[in-house]
């Protein structure tokens, strides 16, 4: 199976210039193939990224000397087309918007490879094609890889690949469990286990607040300014970084203790329409608690069961089966049938895990 890694780089003031470079070239190389692409829809053609990546090559790559630069790899502006054919191919599926204009600062990354030949990679020390020698902070697994996309958050220069791994099959306590995500409590098991909702985006806050307002009292332009703006990322990056390691925590503990994991299909978007509600439920992540979900079962010899988000695991009563409504403030499931009650969050991870046996 396929797992990837992401980790933190160790680079000099010179390795850094080096690699804003490559998310220059690669930025500037997004930007022209999709401002040509709209100006070839307007003109009633049908554009494609091979096509500018044809025309691009022979006309006007040539042209553009610093592209050619010594110590920068001529793969990334390859990449740069790629994902703009992807972002174009998500667009006419519905998955997502039109495509946008890269910004200077804003998601900068690009992706290399080494003509096709893999890339050894272990250790702390990695050899990237064209660029060099590279530290990071922590020891990377002794594979090699076809392709490395490095990109930039805050201040901060991140490596990421993907390789090879054989599954790695667990001893499970449990056959079945069932998972219910909430606001109050991230996750309740159906045997028990509960799992605290720390949220992090709320408890910092106002250290947030308190940034942005001292970026917005900064003159544009200034080195003060950007100071501002790189503290004011790094604290989005921490909230995040603490937001994934929750969800790590809890998603692997789930993997590698139970054979079988019954969640719910949430309508995130539906949720977040809420503007109650919104910013708690973003907070949660329950997209990204999904995503680890399915690689991990597959890399601990699990299985993932997906309910139908029309299935009433909460309206419904875990002891007779009596269906009855269940207002979102009202946190105990009283069963008016048999007179049974028990936390609502329990009831619908219980009412989950009944669901797989069936």
């Amino acid at each position: 199976m396929l797992l990837s890694i992401k980790t933190k780089l160790k680079l000099s003031k010179t390795q850094e210039m080096i690699m804003s470079k490559h998310a220059g070239i690669a930025r500037f190389t997004y930007n022209w193939g999709l401002a040509t692409w709209n100006s070839l829809f307007k003109d009633g053609l049908k554009p494609n990224k091979y096509i500018l990546k044809k025309f691009f090559n022979n006309h006007v790559k040539p042209e553009l000397e610093w592209i050619k630069e010594k110590g920068i790899c001529q793969k990334i502006t390859q990449y740069a087309f790629d994902n703009l054919g992807d972002a174009f191919s998500r667009f006419f599926t519905g998955i997502g918007g039109y495509p946008n204009f890269k910004k200077k600062g804003h998601h900068d990354s690009f992706t290399i490879d080494a003509g096709g030949k893999p890339i050894p990679v272990g250790g702390k020390s990695i050899k990237l094609p064209t660029i060099g020698w590279v530290k990071t902070y922590e020891g990377l697994p002794h594979t090699t890889c076809k392709s490395i996309t490095i990109s930039r958050i805050a201040d901060n220069w991140f490596i990421a690949f993907a390789y090879e791994q054989e599954h790695e099959p667990t001893v499970k306590q449990h056959d079945v469990v069932g998972v219910d995500l909430g606001i109050k409590e991230l996750a309740t098991l159906s045997t028990g286990v509960v799992f605290p909702n720390p949220k992090h985006y709320k408890t910092s806050l106002q250290k947030l607040r308190r940034l942005s307002k001292k970026l917005s009292r900064k003159v544009k332009g200034s080195n003060n300014r950007h100071k501002a703006k790189i503290q004011l990322a790094k604290h989005h990056a921490r909230v995040a970084n603490f937001r994934k390691d929750t969800l790590h925590q809890v998603t692997t503990f789930l993997c590698k203790n139970h054979a079988k994991i019954v969640v719910e299909d949430l309508n995130v978007s539906g949720m977040l329409s809420n503007h109650k509600l919104a910013q708690v439920i973003a907070d949660c992540g329950f997209h990204e608690f999904q995503r680890q979900l399915e690689y991990k079962a597959k890399k601990f010899g699990g299985e993932i069961v997906i309910a139908s988000r029309w299935f009433p695991s909460s309206k419904t009563c875990s002891n007779c089966g009596h269906v009855q409504d269940m207002p979102l403030k009202e946190r105990t499931y009283n069963c008016k049938n048999c007179g049974h009650s028990m936390d609502r969050d329990l009831n619908a991870a219980i009412n989950l895990s009944r669901l797989a046996k069936a």
